[in-house]
C-alpha cells in the first residue's frame, strides 16, 4: 500500500512538474556591433574633432544605460581611465584625441539597465595636423616658344614628412593660393599619387610668365606654405625693320641693315643655337649674325629685293617656329648714270623767251622737282645766272626775260636730274648744235608821250585844274601798234596821299592813247608798256605836271588912317585831298605906283591853311597913296604844290 501511496505521490510531483511554467534565462549583454568614425577609420583627420557612432545589438526594445570608451595612444598605452556618458548612448560627439598627431585606438562598450557590460567594440582614431615642408617646384630655365607644353617639375619636401605623409600635390596658375583653406579639398589636390607623383602638364601657357605656385598636402589635406617656379613664354616672331632703305632711287650703292627687336625672350646674342638675324639681297645667300642685326651691301644699277628675318631667345621666327611667318621684304633701286639732257631743236616764234630743255632717264626717270636753266653773254666764261625754272614732264621749262639784257649773244646751260639724284648738264640743242639766241629776241618798240598835242614835256596847271596827257605806241619802224594795254603812271610829290596812281589805256587802230589827269598835286608823269611775247618792254619819257598853289587875301578896310587903327590882311592857302598846309609860310607883300613888289611880313599858316596880320600905317608919306597887297606862297618840301600868289587888294592911306 505504502509502496502503491508513494508511487502515486511521485506520479503527482511529476505530473505537477511537467503542468508548471520553466524557469526564467539570463538576458543576452548588449554589444556594439559595425563601429564606425565619421569621416573613415582608414584616413587621417586635420581636425582634432572625432565622432563615432555604432549598431546596438541586439536592438530595441533594449536599451543601453551608459556608453563606455577608453582611449588608446599610438603604442598602445591606456589614454586615462574609461568614460562612461549616461546621457548620449548612441554615438560619441566632438572626441578630441592628445595634440600629437598619431593612429589612436579607442574600445567602445556598452551596459545594459542592470549595469552589465557588453564586449568592447575597437577603432582606429588618425590624427594629423602637422603642416608638412613646402615642395621645390622647377620651371624651365628658358622661354618657351607658344606652341610648347610646359612641364611642371616638382622637387619633393625637404625635411621630415608628417605621420599621415604626403598625399599630393595642389597647384595654381592665376595668383591665387593652391587651397582656398590650410586644408585641401579632394577636389583641389591636382597631383593625388603620393609624394613621387611629382609632374604636371600644364599644356600650352598664355604669352609672358605664368607663376605656378604649389603645396605639399599631408595625408590629412593640410597643405604646405606654396613655393613658386615661374614659367616663360614668347609666342611671337621678333619685330623686323630695315635701316638704310632709300625712299626712293639710289644713285649708288646702298648699305641695309635689318634689326630685330623681340620685348620677351630678347635678342641677345647667345651662341650658335641663340637668337640671329639675318639678311639676303636678290639670290645671294643669307648673311646671317648672331643677335639683333645684320648688314648686307646692295650694289649696282636696277632693281633689287632684299629679304630679312631673325629667330628670337624662344626659337620664334623663320626657323623652327610652326607657322612662323615667311622673310619680310624690300625693294632697293639703284641708279647710278645720269639722265640726258639737251634744249629744244629751235625756238618758238609765237615764245622767243621760252628755253626749254628734255630730260630723259631710262631706268629712274626723270626728277619731277629739280632742274635748272642758266643764262650769260656768249664766250665769257662768267657764272651762269640762273632763271627762274619750272620742271614737268621731263622738261625744264623757262622764260627768259630778254628785255632785261642789253643786246648782244647770250648762251644757256640747262642741268637735269633724275629721281636717283644724278644730273646732268648740257649747252647744246638736240642734234648737237649750240643753245645760243640774238638779243633782242623780240620785236623793239617805244611809247611817245607827252602833254597835249605837241607831248610837252612839262605843263603848269592852276590848282584843281585836270590835264590831258596822251601819245602813241610804235614799232622800231615807226608802224603803229593798235589794242595794246600801256600804263600811266602819276608819281605824285612827296606829302601827297596816294603816292601812286596807275590808270590802264589801250591803244587805238593808230597806236595812239590819251589819258585825263584828274585835278591834284604836282606829279610826274610817264606811259609804259609791259612788251608782250613778241615785242620788247618800252617806257615814254617822264612829264612834270606843275600845279599852282591857290591862295586867297582879303583887308578889313579899303582905307587907312595913318597912326589910326591897324588894317587885318587875312586869308587862306587851298589843300586838296590829304595835305595839311600847317606852318606852310606865307609872304605879305605891297607895292605902290612907280615900285616893284616887296616883302614886309611873312606869316604861317594854320592846319586849316588860314593866316591873319594886322598892319598899322605910320608913315605921313602913306597919305594919299594907293597901295596894293598880295600874299605869295613859295612852298616848302612837303607841300606838292608849286609857288603861287593871291590876288592883289587895294589900301589907301589918308
Amino acid at each position: 500500500m505504502i509502496g502503491r501511496r508513494l508511487l502515486a505521490i511521485a506520479a503527482t510531483l511529476l505530473l505537477a512538474l511537467a503542468c508548471a511554467p520553466p524557469a526564467a534565462a539570463d538576458p543576452e549583454p548588449l554589444r556594439v556591433a559595425n563601429l564606425r568614425v565619421w569621416g573613415g577609420e582608414e584616413n587621417w583627420h586635420a581636425r582634432n574633432f572625432f565622432r563615432l557612432n555604432w549598431d546596438q545589438v541586439p536592438g530595441p526594445p533594449a536599451y543601453p544605460r551608459a556608453v563606455v570608451y577608453r582611449l588608446f595612444d599610438p603604442q598602445g598605452n591606456p589614454v586615462g581611465p574609461p568614460v562612461r556618458d549616461t546621457e548620449r548612448v548612441q554615438s560619441i560627439e566632438g572626441l578630441a584625441v592628445p595634440s600629437a598627431p598619431g593612429a589612436y585606438a579607442i574600445e567602445v562598450w556598452l551596459e545594459d539597465a542592470e549595469g552589465r557590460a557588453g564586449p568592447a567594440a575597437r577603432a582606429t582614431l588618425r590624427f594629423d595636423d602637422a603642416v608638412p615642408p613646402p615642395p621645390a617646384p622647377l620651371a624651365p630655365d628658358r622661354w618657351l616658344s607658344g606652341h610648347e607644353t610646359a612641364e611642371l617639375e616638382i622637387g619633393h619636401p625637404q625635411g621630415s614628412p608628417p605621420v599621415s605623409g604626403i598625399r599630393g600635390y595642389a597647384v595654381s596658375l592665376d595668383g591665387s593660393a593652391p587651397c582656398a583653406a590650410p586644408i585641401c579639398d579632394d577636389a583641389e589636390i591636382d597631383l593625388p599619387g603620393g609624394v613621387a607623383d611629382d609632374t604636371l602638364e600644364l599644356g600650352t601657357l598664355p604669352e609672358g610668365t605664368t607663376v605656378a605656385r604649389v603645396a605639399a598636402v599631408s595625408g590629412s589635406g593640410v597643405a604646405s606654405a606654396a613655393a613658386s617656379a615661374a614659367f616663360k613664354v614668347d609666342g611671337s616672331a621678333p619685330q623686323l625693320s630695315l635701316s638704310g632703305l632709300p625712299g626712293g632711287w639710289s644713285d649708288g650703292p646702298v648699305q641695309l641693315t635689318a634689326l630685330a627687336t623681340d620685348p620677351l625672350s630678347g635678342m641677345a646674342a647667345d651662341g650658335p643655337s641663340g637668337p640671329f638675324t639675318a639678311i639676303a639681297v636678290d639670290d645671294s645667300l643669307p648673311t646671317r649674325a648672331r643677335g639683333d642685326r645684320a648688314t648686307a651691301w646692295a650694289l649696282g644699277s636696277g632693281v633689287h629685293t632684299v629679304a630679312y628675318f631673325a629667330r628670337d631667345a624662344a626659337a620664334n621666327g623663320a626657323e623652327g617656329w610652326p607657322g612662323a611667318p615667311p622673310p619680310a621684304t624690300a625693294t632697293v633701286r639703284i641708279d647710278e648714270g645720269p639722265p640726258r639732257v639737251a634744249f629744244a631743236p629751235a625756238q618758238d616764234p609765237a615764245e622767243p623767251e621760252r628755253i626749254e630743255a628734255t630730260v630723259d632717264d631710262p631706268l629712274s626717270g626723270p626728277s619731277s622737282d629739280r632742274g635748272s636753266i642758266g643764262v650769260r653773254p656768249a664766250g665769257t666764261g662768267v657764272r651762269f645766272q640762273q632763271l627762274p625754272t619750272r620742271v614737268a614732264g621731263g622738261r625744264l621749262i623757262a622764260r627768259w626775260d630778254s628785255d632785261a639784257y642789253p643786246p648782244g649773244s647770250y648762251e644757256f646751260l640747262a642741268t637735269g636730274f633724275d629721281i636717283a639724284g644724278n644730273a646732268a648738264s648740257s649747252s647744246s640743242r638736240r642734234g648737237g648744235a649750240r643753245m645760243v639766241l640774238a638779243n633782242p629776241l623780240k620785236t623793239p618798240v617805244r611809247v611817245e608821250s607827252g602833254f597835249g598835242r605837241q607831248q610837252q614835256a612839262r605843263q603848269s596847271v592852276a590848282f584843281g585844274r585836270g590835264a590831258r596827257f596822251g601819245g602813241r605806241l610804235v614799232s622800231s619802224s615807226g608802224a603803229p601798234l593798235a589794242g595794246l594795254e600801256l600804263t600811266v603812271t602819276e608819281s605824285f610829290a612827296a606829302g601827297s596821299r596816294p603816292a601812286v596812281r596807275t590808270t590802264a589805256v589801250r591803244t587805238g587802230g593808230d597806236g595812239s592813247f590819251s589819258v585825263w589827269l584828274a585835278p591834284g598835286p604836282s606829279r610826274g608823269v610817264s606811259a609804259s608798256f609791259a612788251g608782250s611775247r613778241t615785242l620788247t618792254r618800252a617806257a615814254g619819257p617822264s612829264a612834270q605836271l606843275a600845279v599852282r598853289s591857290s591862295v586867297r587875301l582879303r583887308t578889313s578896310a579899303a582905307t587907312a588912317e595913318v597912326g589910326g587903327a591897324p588894317v587885318v590882311f587875312s586869308g587862306r592857302v587851298e589843300r586838296a585831298g590829304g595835305e595839311r598846309p600847317k606852318g606852310l609860310p606865307v609872304e605879305l607883300q605891297f607895292h605902290y605906283p612907280g615900285a616893284g613888289w616887296s616883302e614886309f611880313r611873312s606869316v604861317e599858316a594854320d592846319a586849316r591853311g588860314r593866316f591873319r596880320y594886322a598892319y598899322r600905317f605910320s608913315d605921313d608919306d602913306s597919305r594919299g597913296i594907293r597901295f596894293q597887297f598880295r600874299a605869295h606862297v613859295k612852298g616848302r618840301e612837303g607841300w606838292p604844290y608849286g609857288p603861287g600868289t593871291s590876288r592883289p587888294v587895294s589900301v589907301t592911306g589918308r
